[in-house]
């Protein structure tokens, strides 16, 4: 069955007020069932989770729920699904507990490409623990980072390898499998952040090759937490700092304090909104299978459209490689504007385009943007090609 945009959007109740919304790489437009999910979670008897009461088992069903629709949607274990405040806290958490054993001569790599998630809580770490940290830059023409500028770095002191599945800020998708295996053959492990990348395709950990796969699910339509999947076997030799009494188990034992669980169930309904889009039958992987291959080609026919009518305005700058395989992002500037002059009118036009370094702080400065940064325009789930044209007429007027 086709994709029928305009059925899914009938779910957005956000999208009645009738803006635009190309702001879905900062967070995404909720549907009506997420909505749904947690205020019932909320208003529902529930309590720390347990067996005893219903209270109790409503809880953890919530959480045992949560976990396997994660697993489903990233080809993970539900075992090896962590829950966490955001993707950035999550990081910072691990950093801490990876760092626990490096020292004095062993190596870090962190990428140019990265959002800063995915950057400073692994130069911060190696620094507090007299590890070296090692940059892997980019092509600042096409934006696309090449796995030898990687695995060019790699010693037998290398200890962990950050990287991006896809780039906030350019779309850039770089050559996961082949730079995990090259990390896996260092003796190093690779901490993947694919907050960028799982809103826009399926995802496979095992094929990725991702000791450890972050990512946010109200990038995904979903609420406001982050989450990160694992080998169990993996987690259970790491041994971060907790209370005392708080379970030793994994996952839990890399969850402070009490779930969210009405943001868990949530992300529940999220990811099973997503394996709606497409009417489909089998497994829920089966169907989120069908439903984003189908998201993905209506997302590329629109970038492809924003793209060629973006590249037919004289005064526009594009930033990153038009040719390459990528996230449907685009990162542009306007000659004579300001970044925050073209998001502000646009803005004034009911076209949210915003413009920043969206803490892509280091990509940024690469591209010779500093701090200021340029106007992104993300294509969502919910995006139509008449929103695109809007946008390409309002830019043209400027």
């Amino acid at each position: 069955m086709a994709y029928d945009v305009n059925a899914i959007r009938k779910h957005f109740p956000a999208l009645e007020n009738g803006a635009a919304h190309f702001d879905g790489p900062g967070g995404s437009q909720v549907p009506d069932v997420v909505g749904e999910a947690v205020s019932s979670t909320l208003c529902a008897a529930i309590a720390n989770r347990g067996t005893v009461t219903a209270a109790e088992r409503r809880a953890d069903g919530v959480v045992r729920e949560a976990r396997q629709a994660v697993a489903d949607l990233l080809g993970a274990r539900p075992d090896g699904v962590v829950f966490g405040r955001s993707m950035t806290q999550v990081t910072y958490d691990f950093s801490r507990t990876l760092a626990k054993s490096w020292g004095p001569g062993d190596e870090v790599v962190v990428t140019r490409l990265d959002h800063d998630a995915n950057v400073r809580p692994w130069v911060q770490a190696a620094e507090a623990r007299g590890a070296t940290v090692r940059w892997a830059d980019f092509d600042p023409e096409t934006g696309e980072l090449p796995t030898s500028s990687i695995t060019e770095l790699l010693t037998d002191r290398t200890r962990l390898v950050a990287v991006t599945a896809a780039s906030n800020l350019l779309g850039t998708r770089p050559d996961i499998p082949a730079i995990t295996e090259a990390v896996r053959e260092a003796g190093a492990l690779s901490y993947v952040d694919g907050v960028h990348l799982t809103p826009h395709a399926l995802v496979d950990i095992a094929e990725l090759g991702a000791d450890f796969y972050a990512c946010s699910p109200y990038k995904f339509l979903g609420p406001h937490l982050g989450l990160l999947a694992a080998a169990p076997d993996l987690l259970e030799t790491l041994q971060p700092d907790k209370l005392l009494p708080s379970s030793n188990a994994v996952p839990e034992r890399f969850e402070l304090g009490t779930l969210p669980y009405e943001l868990l169930a949530g992300a529940t309904a999220a990811i099973d909104f997503l394996a709606g889009l497409v009417p489909s039958e089998g497994s829920r992987r089966e169907r989120l299978r069908t439903s984003l291959t189908a998201l993905e080609e209506h997302e590329d026919a629109l970038l492809q459209r924003l793209e060629d009518g973006l590249a037919a305005l004289p005064r526009v700058v594009r930033y990153g490689s038009p040719t390459r395989r990528r996230t449907p992002t685009v990162l542009f500037s306007v000659t004579g504007l300001t970044p925050q002059a073209v998001y502000e009118r646009l803005g004034a036009r009911g076209i949210n385009a915003p413009a920043s370094t969206f803490y892509a702080i280091e990509c940024a400065r690469h591209l010779g943007l500093g701090d200021t940064g340029a106007v992104r325009a993300g294509i969502a789930p919910y995006t139509t090609a008449a929103e695109v044209d809007l946008l390409l007429a309002a830019v043209a007027e400027l």
